[in-house]
């Protein structure tokens, strides 16, 4: 096994600083006290231990989210995409989508790809996790990148916004984002709505978290009561999972987004053209995309990064029922893990809610695992890799460390994790290239 390998399986180190999570979560007056907040409400949001990532994984992550983008920009996927979704989803106004989110599980030869978001959450929460997080010997210093400052990400985070903006409306500059979400407060990730409003409150922007409920369409514009009197909603970050807006509650929105009233992002059109798990069955033909036209070099990589998926359907059950084992079920429209099984736990029962509905079968990859330290002993735990882009570059890689069938928040020990990319030993001088690669036999690993 490379470094990276050799650490998670074999350093416990808790790297984690709580005075310092507090620094980066509590980044201005309104959020005072989140750190106590989320100790009793999401005791298991944050992971204390990093996962480790070798320098050539980092780049093949890279490499597979940038061969995923240029199939998905050949107008035979976006006609094929957009064919099996509903109407609203063909609106293209420029938009790419914000916080896209790439599900990796690393196999033993590299990242293999688990599912595509539209509007994955937890990059705020992320970045500030990853600032909080410190060497743990003198090996690893500079391993951990922390700005004295959030500044840099920030920026790059809300520069997408702007990006957003300018890609659908240039005749004005952008003055307020609306953060939606059905019942905002009561959602698991509200904490990151805060930091979301603070986040754009400091570089200027007018920020209101939303219900889709409070919105009104009139006059050729979409308006929310928080505004200023005068001012329309300019864009809204959109984390519904009603993705195509079909709720009646999300109708003034509807009307707003198919009018060209408001920049919506993430869109319909980005799940449809991303997230839908029947793309996943796209990527893994690679006699149709050959067809397509798609350069080899990007075949290879696909080949290598996605696995095969089907969809269940009454003539292939028999057959998938037989190979279970070997399979991991979603629904077409999921998101988060719900309703998805592991192919070895099904029941009769469930196989018959799976046959009934709209649902994928892909060939599943276990998941790495990372060692984390636990009431006084060590523990194994399941590691997912998710990289959040823009446009096809990364912008921030991020882990969840959890225990059970699908990923969770309430693992002892799990939650989100940063990830510490090692650089190749050819580019650190002598004394810490050594210092390093020595730490690997040295490690405790359990058999």
């Amino acid at each position: 096994m490379n470094l990276a390998e050799a650490l998670n399986l074999g350093c416990a180190c808790q790297t984690l600083q709580a005075d310092r999570l507090r620094e980066q979560l509590e980044t201005h007056p309104a959020l005072e006290g989140l750190v106590a907040q989320l100790a009793t409400s999401h005791p298991h949001l944050f992971s204390s231990t990093a996962v480790f990532l070798d320098a050539s994984t980092g780049r093949q992550l890279a490499q597979t989210v940038q061969a995923l983008e240029r199939v998905i920009a050949r107008p035979e996927w976006q006609a094929l995409a957009i064919a099996q979704a509903p109407a609203i989803a063909q609106r293209d106004w420029g938009p790419a989508g914000v916080f896209m989110g790439y599900d990796f599980h690393l196999a033993d030869d590299g990242p293999r790809l688990i599912e595509i978001n539209s509007n994955a959450g937890g990059a705020i929460l992320n970045a500030a996790l990853a600032r909080a997080h410190r060497a743990c010997c003198e090996a690893f210093d500079g391993l951990f990148k922390t700005p004295a400052t959030p500044k840099p990400q920030d920026d790059t985070f809300v520069s997408m916004f702007e990006a957003e903006w300018r890609s659908q409306l240039t005749d004005r500059p952008l003055r307020n984002i609306l953060i939606v979400d059905d019942a905002p407060a009561q959602q698991y990730l509200a904490p990151e709505f805060e930091m979301a409003r603070g986040l754009l409150a400091a570089h200027g922007l007018i920020a209101v978290i939303a219900d889709p409920g409070e919105l009104q369409w009139r006059d050729g514009a979409l308006w929310h009561p928080a505004l200023p009197a005068g001012m329309s909603v300019d864009l809204v970050y959109n984390r519904l999972t009603d993705f195509y807006l079909e709720a009646k509650e999300h109708l003034a929105l509807n009307h707003a987004y198919q009018a060209g009233a408001v920049v919506l992002t993430p869109h319909p059109r980005t799940h449809a053209l991303y997230a839908d798990k029947r793309n996943l069955i796209t990527l893994s033909d690679a006699a149709l995309l050959a067809s397509w036209g798609v350069d080899q070099a990007t075949l290879a990589v696909l080949a290598q990064a996605v696995p095969a998926t089907r969809l269940v359907t009454p003539e292939n059950a028999e057959a998938l029922w037989a190979q279970r084992r070997t399979l991991f079920f979603k629904p077409s429209a999921g998101f988060g893990a719900r309703a998805a099984y592991r192919g070895d736990k099904l029941t009769r029962r469930v196989w018959g809610d799976i046959l009934a509905g709209s649902y994928v079968a892909q060939t599943l990859i276990p998941p790495s695992e990372r060692l984390v330290w636990v009431d006084d002993e060590t523990r194994r735990l399941k590691v997912d890799l998710r990289a959040y882009t823009f446009r096809g570059e990364v912008q921030l890689l991020a882990a969840r460390t959890w225990s059970g069938q699908t990923t969770n928040f309430r693992t002892e020990g799990g939650g989100f994790s940063p990830v510490v990319v090692l650089p190749d030993p050819a580019i650190l001088d002598g004394d810490r290239s050594d210092a390093m690669q020595a730490l690997a036999p040295t490690l405790n690993l359990p058999a």
